[in-house]
């Protein structure tokens, strides 16, 4: 994909991009005196929501399209631009002849191809920035897939939103950042602005300030971030949004890096150590192909003596005592159980291998 760069975008924003507003635009009332503390901050971009899918019926799912007069009220008085979803090419029109001036394609609906294509269709010709929202579960090719679609019709001013993905093992967040997902669409796409959304990412405004933080420590180009005049009485998402004076406090702890560094020693230092790191993986990935033969053998084991390739008993024992060997070293014990997890099931598929294919192995010794 060609990519428009994000300076050639006339958002006349500072660097990180801050997009931040109401999770919905609820009143007039609500929404200018939202807008008019943000805008005293510094914010010059706005979010709110129009049309909002939810997961249930009879949840409040947006004013419509009254709310944009009230929006385009709110760009004249203020100066500001304004961004919202789209979810259907009814929408995309009467976005476009409101005057907005970024538009967004939700979660749910990248979820869907024929939705994404349709939306497409509808913005032949349009030359404003469009952004994409990672779907909803963690699928790379279904977030690339939109993307190609957008950019398929004619957009070059296209950029990605990581608002996380679905996980209801996960505790802390109301959706998994899952960070090496939107780092894997930046190797691919390196040209391709990517926005952090740590308020869907969270749930909670207490944990806003980490990942928003996080994600400018992964270079990420922007943060889009819901902010309510009240958030105690928004008519959506209360939990995750930050007054606007909160969100300019967090704003203003925020650090920013640089991507590269022109200091000769320090570069130096850097190079030292990723070499380290290139050793290092070199015996990590050796001491892995020697555990996968093992595997073989103990496959082989158990063909020849008729016994299940899977062993609870077995399964249970490395998967608790690898936990505890981590926290011994000093690791993560979940970095450790998904990796063992992955270990195990690379495990199971080369066993089966053996299992159905016979031939392959019975020549095998065992020394």
């Amino acid at each position: 994909m060609k990519i428009n760069k994000l300076e050639n975008w006339n958002l006349q924003e500072s660097n990180p991009l801050i997009i931040a507003g109401p999770c919905s635009v609820e009143t007039p009332q609500q929404l200018e005196k939202t807008v008019e503390v943000l805008v005293n901050n510094g914010i010059r971009i706005i979010r709110g929501g129009v049309w909002k899918p939810r997961t249930r019926p009879n949840s409040f799912e947006g004013v419509g399209s009254p709310a944009l007069s009230w929006i385009r009220d709110i760009k004249s008085k203020y100066g500001v631009k304004f961004a919202i979803e789209v979810a259907s090419p009814q929408h995309v029109e009467e976005a476009l002849q409101a005057g907005m001036d970024i538009l967004w394609i939700g979660a749910r609906s990248t979820v869907n191809p024929f939705t994404v294509q349709e939306i497409a269709n509808s913005l032949k010709g349009v030359d404003i920035p469009i952004l994409v929202k990672n779907p909803v579960n963690p699928d790379l090719a279904l977030w690339i897939g939109a993307l190609e679609r957008i950019h398929h019709a004619g957009i070059d001013k296209l950029g990605a939103i990581h608002r996380g993905f679905s996980n209801f093992n996960d505790e802390i967040f109301r959706n998994s950042p899952t960070w090496q997902i939107p780092l894997e669409l930046r190797t691919r796409y390196p040209e391709l602005p990517l926005i952090n959304d740590p308020s869907h990412i969270c749930g909670r405004r207490d944990l806003i300030s980490q990942i928003s933080q996080m994600a400018l420590d992964l270079n990420f180009d922007g943060l889009m971030i819901e902010s309510h005049i009240d958030p105690e009485n928004a008519w959506s998402d209360a939990a995750q949004q930050l007054t606007p004076y909160a969100l300019s406090e967090l704003l203003n702890t925020l650090e920013t890096r640089f991507p590269t560094t022109d200091n000769p020693v320090l570069e130096s230092q850097l190079e030292v150590i990723r070499q380290h790191i290139d050793d290092v993986d070199r015996d990590l990935l050796e001491m892995l192909s020697r555990r996968m033969r093992l595997v073989e053998k103990a496959g082989i084991y158990k063909k020849k003596n008729n016994v299940a390739i899977f062993q609870m008993e077995r399964w249970k024992k490395v998967f608790e005592s690898r936990q505890e060997w981590a926290k011994s070293l000093q690791v993560n014990p979940e970095f450790i159980k998904e990796l063992f997890n992955l270990i195990h099931t690379e495990s199971i598929k080369k066993q089966e291998e053996i299992i159905s294919n016979k031939e392959k192995w019975e020549d095998r010794t065992m020394d």
